[in-house]
């Protein structure tokens, strides 16, 4: 009797983790068969590479597509930039993800950014965030903006006489680079001194690359080459950040010189200012940012040089604009407001090549959407490409239609270059005053035509041309 007492408590002592792991099991899988369709891919990378493999050839939309397909919904689970992430597609799903910013869902950056800006993990706070985007806000407005229109005019004509008069053929997207990221660094920094520009900007091509990366921090990788080159550029942000506080004290400069003097002398609604370290982050955080319009540039000249038609519209739009002007007279605001074929023309280049192919948000709180659960912590990323790319909201979308910007605006929540919701991009004005004024010094001055007509555009982490989009010029002048 003893013995067979002594068997079942053995058995009840072995059976009792076996079912508590088969429950356990099973909850998990009831829990998953309330996910969105969808797989992990491969262990710790998941399906990062596939998504960058995608737009590397040029198609990032197919990675999108061809899951939609695959599991016959919009919304749908994978594995991206070392987290599992739900992917939300189409209008409805914008709409619900904007409406719901700082609700259900906040903003997240992938590992690789918090590894080259530490400070957005050690330091900052989603008060911060806010505190920031609202100086932002105030800083970018059009109002703000306007008396900056002549600088950017006066930049836009050295590039040309610097870079592109005099020359038979130019290669423009490194030369893009070179444009918007020369503007940024007046505008934020008021760093105008090309050989200073040029030392700021090599390294940032390194971070650049490594934004959008394999998060793998190994020498040699894109990301361990960035996290170097980040911590290079914050030096040198940190010195001058050191100086104009000096210069601020000594009120040799003043608060609305830049973006920077803006952010060393406004507080919080407690009265505290951001560390210096934290200030150096952000402020390379958005010379990244500025740097989005040197993709938009790039594809429009693509674009105008494989549709003579379009060129002559925005060409005569601009002469008008031109002939208007006295000899040195630089271009206002009012005159940026008159170029409305030629920002339909910079909009439909975007809906082709937006610069910005979607972001990350985390779910701060479990909620169901489309009968799908959505858990606290997982990721979310959302896709331009879903909307831009897709039959049921552009017709012919791989076709350039200048017409859909004319008189007529998409559909709410299809046409999303600059992001929505509190998150849009706030320098979503900015970039139509450098993307505008670029367009008029260049068709004013220039025809041109593609040294390789079948260039294509890729992505990386920004929509590029493959090769740089070399161009043989042909002044007017000639």
């Amino acid at each position: 009797m003893n013995y067979i007492y002594s068997s079942l408590i053995v058995l009840i002592s072995l059976a009792i983790p076996i079912l508590v792991k088969l429950l356990s099991h099973r909850k998990r899988l009831e829990k998953e068969k309330l996910l969105p369709p969808g797989t992990s891919g491969w262990p710790f990378i998941g399906q990062t590479l596939e998504f960058l493999a995608a737009g590397w050839n040029g198609h990032p939309e197919k990675f999108i597509f061809n899951h939609i397909k695959k599991y016959g919904s919009l919304i749908f689970r994978s594995h991206l930039a070392g987290s599992p992430t739900i992917v939300f597609c189409g209008p409805d799903a914008n709409k619900f993800l904007f409406s719901n910013e700082n609700k259900l869902v906040q903003s997240w950056w992938p590992d690789t950014i918090n590894k080259i800006f530490p400070s957005s993990t050690q330091t900052s706070s989603h008060d911060e965030t806010i505190n920031l985007m609202k100086m932002l806000h105030s800083f970018l407005k059009p109002d703000a903006l306007q008396g900056y229109i002549g600088f950017m005019d006066i930049i836009a004509q050295r590039h040309f006489v610097t870079h592109w008069d005099s020359k038979d053929q130019v290669t423009v997207f490194p030369l893009m680079k070179s444009y918007t990221f020369a503007l940024a660094c007046r505008l934020f920094i008021n760093v105008e001194d090309h050989d200073h520009v040029a030392k700021l900007a090599g390294p940032f091509e390194n971070v650049l690359r490594g934004i959008v990366s394999v998060p793998i921090n190994v020498w040699g990788t894109n990301l361990n080459i960035a996290i170097k080159a980040s911590k290079l550029i914050r030096k040198e942000i940190l010195t001058i950040i050191n100086q104009r506080k000096i210069d601020l004290a000594q009120g040799t400069t003043s608060f609305t010189q830049d973006f920077l003097s803006h952010m060393l002398l406004t507080s919080d609604e407690n009265g505290s200012f951001m560390k210096e370290t934290d200030i150096a982050d952000k402020i390379m955080a958005l010379l990244i940012g500025g740097d989005t319009a040197s993709s938009a540039c790039s594809s429009i000249v693509k674009f105008l040089a494989q549709l003579p038609d379009i060129y002559e519209g925005v060409y005569k739009e601009q002469m008008e604009i031109s002939k208007s002007k006295g000899p040195d007279e630089l271009l206002t605001w009012d005159d940026v407001n008159k170029m409305k074929y030629s920002w339909s023309v910079a909009c439909e280049a975007m809906r082709l090549a937006p610069p910005i192919q979607g972001t990350f948000r985390e779910v701060m709180t479990d909620f169901v959407y489309e009968g799908f659960s959505i858990t606290k912590g997982w990721k979310i990323y959302w896709s331009v490409n879903s909307t831009h790319k897709s039959t049921e909201y552009f017709l012919d979308p791989e076709k350039f239609d200048v017409s859909r910007f004319i008189g007529q605006v998409p559909q709410p929540y299809t046409f999303l270059p600059f992001g929505g919701g509190p998150r849009m991009c706030p320098g979503k004005e900015y970039a139509r005053l450098q993307i505008l004024v670029f367009m008029h010094n260049l068709v004013k001055r220039f025809k041109w035509e593609m040294v390789i007509p079948n260039e294509k555009l890729i992505v990386n982490p920004m929509f590029k041309p493959e090769k740089g989009l070399p161009i043989r010029l042909y002044p007017h002048s000639k």
